[in-house]
């Protein structure tokens, strides 16, 4: 799954990625942007 990393600009490969559920109940997917180490995120079911 990919994720918009925001340092580098551009989407990357999530790297260790959580699947986790939000505040409103809705579906994510949080990792890590293997070139930068910088957290990404992204919202939806995968």
């Amino acid at each position: 799954m990919e994720a918009y990393c925001v340092k580098c600009r551009s989407k990357r490969e999530i790297k260790n990625p959580q699947k986790i559920t939000m505040k409103n109940g809705k579906p994510a997917t949080s990792g890590v942007c293997p070139s930068c180490g910088t957290k990404v995120f992204r919202i939806g079911a995968a």
